[in-house]
């Protein structure tokens, strides 16, 4: 019993730790919500640059005032039908941490709807549909009204796979080992002191003549 009550309170201290401020957004009919302290931005739709050799849910790249930022297609990334671009589609620029290290990052939603402050009793933890289905992605259900809105841990929805190809994008630091240029230096050194030496045997060869000719005595 004991036992029970006790994995009760850690449980309800955990939702309790969910309530807060969340972006709601929509994709198709469904409503999620992400933490507002993840999201950095939101801009309208822009040009993106497509890049090969990247999942399907990854639609490229865009310049934001001179970083170079991922963007996903949240209804790929979530196998749902992809719809055409209006005027409320926009990107939510978040800020997630993977492997220890931080990422910007832009995700494609149909509209954003609004600010939500959501108490910690109206967050029920995401229900589960077994071992085959992965809801950790999930923090919780947030019931607003008679709605619910899917509340999303950003940090697992955009898993590390999506975007280590994308890990040294805003890297400023050289990429080039100085080894190669030691090595030249170093071949230069010995082609320079090759003449040199060349000049000390000249100098040599034509000395010793002089050196026996100064050791002859007259008869």
């Amino acid at each position: 019993m004991a036992e029970a009550t006790t994995q009760t309170e850690q449980l309800n201290k955990a939702i309790m730790e969910k309530e807060g401020k969340y972006l709601t957004f929509a994709l198709g009919p469904e409503e999620y919500g992400l933490e507002i302290l993840k999201v950095r931005e939101i801009i309208g739709y822009m040009d993106i640059t497509a890049v090969p050799q990247t999942p399907v849910h990854v639609k490229g790249v865009i310049n934001l005032r001179g970083q170079v930022i991922p963007v996903i297609d949240l209804r790929a990334k979530f196998g749902m039908k992809t719809a055409e671009v209006t005027e409320q589609t926009c990107i939510i620029v978040v800020e997630t941490t993977q492997e220890g290290r931080e990422f910007q990052t832009g995700i494609v939603v149909d509209h954003v709807s609004e600010v939500l402050d959501i108490d910690g009793e109206n967050i029920e933890k995401s229900p589960q549909f077994g071992a085959s289905v992965d809801t950790s992605f999930i923090l919780g259900m947030g019931k607003i009204g008679e709605s619910v809105k899917i509340l999303l841990d950003i940090d697992k929805v955009l898993s590390s796979t999506d975007l280590s190809s994308f890990a040294g994008v805003n890297d400023n630091q050289p990429t080039s080992s100085p080894e190669p240029e030691t090595q030249q230096d170093e071949s230069q050194t010995e082609q320079a002191k090759e003449p040199e030496q060349s000049a000390e045997s000249e100098q040599a060869q034509q000395e010793e003549p002089q050196d026996a000719n100064a050791g002859d005595t007259p008869q």
